[in-house]
């Protein structure tokens, strides 16, 4: 009962965490200003508000979670942080739905690294379902060659994997990861400060970007990096995809911004494959619990 308790919970925690992540990109464009100077406000308030809430959950009780437990989490702290990077980057060098199709194909990314890491071998449907979405982002990433977009594209497959291993190392080690998602940024923060010491602060609309920073950053990436302690690796991934699914929809709602041909054909091979692989997953896993419940009646 208690694992089936966790389980919901986990759900439920990493459901909220990739609700609120469906709009960061539209905060980022909205806010109107240079990578670097974007960069620096969302992780600068990022970091402020997760020391202010770590302070407080500290003073009321001693079992609030460590910042960065062991090196394990120090290794996790550098993931988020490098994804942070490459993530605002590829805003600026391509567009909300290459970058959104694109870090759905964290779950190959996972699938990959648990089988070399944990051992954790794929069936033959989860291959199947890697190799349709290498075809995907192959059509997306096609699709830039020649327009501008091929780095922004890159850097968002960078943002994938550096995501995918941060889940990959959080499930290995089964320790509260939440607030080590958060003090992650002061790699970026540091970049930052340093870029934007030369060029100066470049933004029309800081009251977006800090509102992202503040609260949006806090809630989704503490509710996400701490999924791979209740549920599995693919289940944290399926929440991922609701910012593939949504993003381009609030970008084209507010921005006007429309995707290519290409760059539907291939984000729609990776949402069908993705959604069809995270349900396969799920009714294993009830399967899974159902005869535990059989052999182990409480």
């Amino acid at each position: 009962m208690s694992s089936h308790n966790d389980h919901q919970k986990g759900l439920l925690i990493t459901a909220i965490g990739g609700l609120t992540l469906t709009i960061d990109i539209p905060l980022i464009r909205l806010a109107d200003g240079g990578a670097w100077t974007i960069l620096l406000l969302r992780t600068g308030t990022t970091l402020a508000a997760a020391l202010i809430i770590w302070a407080v959950w500290r003073s009321l009780s001693r079992n609030a979670p460590q910042l960065i437990p062991g090196w394990s989490g120090l290794v996790v702290a550098i993931c988020y942080g490098l994804t942070s990077v490459t993530f605002v980057t590829s805003i600026y060098y391509t567009t909300t739905a290459n970058l959104v199709f694109i870090l759905a194909f964290n779950t190959v990314f996972a699938a990959l690294l648990s089988w070399l890491f944990l051992k954790e071998r794929p069936r033959l449907v989860t291959v199947v379902a890697m190799l349709a979405m290498i075809v995907g982002v192959a059509i997306i990433v096609g699709d830039s060659i020649g327009t501008g977009h091929l780095f922004g594209d890159l850097m968002a497959l960078c943002s994938a994997f550096f995501i995918a291993l941060a889940i990959t190392i959080s499930r290995a080690s089964g320790k509260d990861m939440g607030f080590t998602s958060l003090i992650g940024v002061i790699l970026p923060l540091a970049v930052a400060v340093f870029m934007v010491s030369g060029e100066g602060l470049q933004v029309n609309a800081p009251w977006w970007i800090i509102f992202n920073g503040a609260v949006i950053m806090p809630i989704s990436f503490f509710c996400l990096a701490n999924g791979p302690k209740y549920i599995s690796g693919p289940e944290v991934a399926m929440f991922y995809l609701l910012e593939t699914v949504l993003a381009p929809v609030w970008m084209w709602m507010i921005f006007a911004e429309t995707p290519s041909r290409n760059s539907l054909i291939g984000g729609a091979i990776l949402i069908v494959t993705l959604v069809a692989h995270s349900l396969w997953q799920l009714h294993e896993g009830r399967k899974r619990r159902a005869t535990l419940a059989v052999r182990h009646p409480a």
